[in-house]
């Protein structure tokens, strides 16, 4: 008999998403409320907790928790949480509502209605010590950090109630599951050990490489892939579905993988982004989360292994997941396969180093990357995307 999940983060799932004949009439409820248009991440994180993935969250973050957040990576009463999860307005729409007020949450894009919040709290915020924490960074070449400067001057507070998911179930069907849905498909595997691999870019060799070494530790594994708002330049998430599906079809055991999506926002924020990953996949029933070379991070403003050195600061119990610390990985000529820092005697020149930003530069000029860098069957899918995307 195998032996049950990991439980999720703060003891069970909290997903707000509201069902049946209360979600009838919490859509016709929300007709008469004021109404405050979502940001795209604000709508992604409103999504997350509809689905119960930022268990224990029940809304948008109140001062206490903020600061306990940005401070020290704590909630007021102690949870373990990294990045603040909030919702900003004007100081001349805060004005106009009132403490104990409902309000209407719309998504500013498509105008959807996404659920309504009881305002608790308005405060203000230093988006300057934000970043400095949060990000590490303040310079606002950094993605996630405009971002946070591009916000609202009034912090919102307030538990919420969510009346969609957005389009993302529509859209990814059988792909798209909540932390309640995929426990179940674990625990009907009889898994208990899963390993979670976090992805916003194709499945190149490096990667295969990580989820192949999680495989033999654990009794399966998520290939979980972000399919929320990315960098421009990042490759769009149908093309990169083709792409899993092909190397699912092919170099995977069906038996001992599940690939499902999730709606997040990436925001680029290196080790505390790493921290956040691993405690939504411990809600969705991981036990493991593989953490890489330069996990959430973008361009030079991580160490490589920073978001691997961050788990080694928190306290002991704290969060329940672990993470799979995986070195610099890389094809070796000489080892003739995939290698790493840790495996690998051989030197730089015998060693092809993968990454998804090499892959991109090489399929954007045109160029056919090595089979060292990415199964045949993922080159042919990404450049046909980048021909078509060249030629438009």
């Amino acid at each position: 008999m195998s032996q049950q999940l990991v439980p999720p983060h703060g003891g069970r799932l909290k997903p707000l998403l509201a069902e049946g004949e209360e979600l009838k009439q919490e859509r016709e409820r929300a007709r008469s409320l004021q109404t405050v248009r979502l940001t795209s991440r604000e709508t992604s994180d409103l999504i997350m907790m509809a689905m119960g993935a930022f268990s224990p969250l029940e809304g948008f973050m109140g001062k206490d928790d903020y600061t306990g957040v940005v401070e020290n990576m704590h909630m007021a009463d102690r949870t373990l949480w990294p990045v603040p999860i909030t919702l900003s307005v004007s100081k001349n729409r805060a004005e106009k509502l009132s403490i104990g007020s409902e309000i209407a949450l719309a998504d500013d894009d498509s105008g959807e209605l996404m659920g309504s919040m009881k305002v608790t709290e308005k405060f203000t915020y230093d988006k300057r010590l934000e970043a400095k924490n949060v990000f590490r960074t303040e310079d606002e070449a950094h993605p996630g950090v405009a971002k946070l400067m591009a916000q609202e001057e009034v912090l919102l507070a307030g538990p919420v109630k969510a009346v969609s998911e957005g389009p993302y179930p529509q859209l990814y069907g059988q792909y798209f599951g909540r932390p309640a849905e995929i426990r179940r498909i674990f625990e009907d595997l009889g898994w208990s050990t899963v390993a979670a691999f976090q992805t916003r870019n194709p499945i190149h060799r490096s990667h295969e490489y990580c989820t192949k070494i999680a495989l033999e530790v654990s009794d399966g594994i998520l290939i979980h892939p972000l399919v929320g708002k990315l960098k421009a330049d990042d490759i769009p998430a149908d093309i990169r579905m083709k792409c899993y599906e092909v190397l699912m079809e092919n170099y995977y055991p069906r038996d001992r993988v599940v690939l499902k999506v999730y709606p997040m926002e990436m925001r680029y924020a290196g080790p505390r982004e790493a921290i956040l990953h691993a405690i939504f996949r411990q809600n969705y029933g991981c036990s493991h989360l593989i953490v890489g070379r330069d996990h959430a991070g973008v361009g030079d403003y991580y160490g490589p292994f920073d978001a691997q050195d961050i788990f080694d600061e928190l306290e002991e119990g704290e969060l329940l997941l672990k993470p799979l610390k995986i070195d610099w990985t890389f094809w070796c000529h000489k080892c003739d396969g995939m290698a790493s820092m840790k495996t690998c005697p051989h030197d730089k020149q015998d060693r092809v180093l993968i990454s998804g930003t090499n892959l991109r530069q090489m399929l954007a000029g045109g160029e056919m990357p090595p089979k060292e860098f990415s199964r045949p069957e993922v080159v042919r899918i990404l450049i046909d995307y980048y021909k078509n995307l060249n030629s438009g």
